[in-house]
């Protein structure tokens, strides 16, 4: 949603980009949010519970997840770093902001990534030939 009528610069094309990827982060996390209180989902706790099987798996090389664990990880460090791109100190309500996007956006990609590894799981432990419910 870049803003094509822009006059002098990008300004505010790069800030009408900018909340445009923001409010699809939010609402990436609000939709997993939602999804795992969704009947026949796995259940926030079942989630967390697999958090340690999914690095595990992820680091012994069996999952597929290093890339997304990557950057969960390094928006897990931004948010709780004293180091930040928009400083709280000089741009209140903007330096508020990037940090709330970065953990909206971490908290859908851990909900999506464990309910993916869940089902790996699940195909996993699966019999051939088994019906899996």
């Amino acid at each position: 949603m870049e803003s094509t009528h822009v006059k002098g610069g990008s300004a505010m094309a790069t800030y009408t980009s900018n909340r445009a990827a923001t409010q699809l982060r939010r609402r990436a996390a609000w939709t997993a949010l939602v999804r795992t209180f969704k009947p026949g989902t796995p259940g926030l706790a079942r989630r967390i519970g697999a958090i340690p099987r999914m690095v595990g798996a992820t680091l012994r090389g069996r999952y597929d997840g290093k890339s997304r664990m990557t950057m969960m990880l390094v928006s897990a460090a931004y948010i709780v770093s004293p180091i930040d791109f928009v400083p709280e100190g000089i741009l209140l309500f903007i330096g508020l902001v990037d940090d709330a996007a970065v953990a909206a956006w971490f908290a859908g990609a851990l909900l999506d990534e464990t309910e993916r590894f869940l089902e790996w799981e699940k195909r996993q432990q699966a019999v051939p030939g088994e019906v899996i419910g």
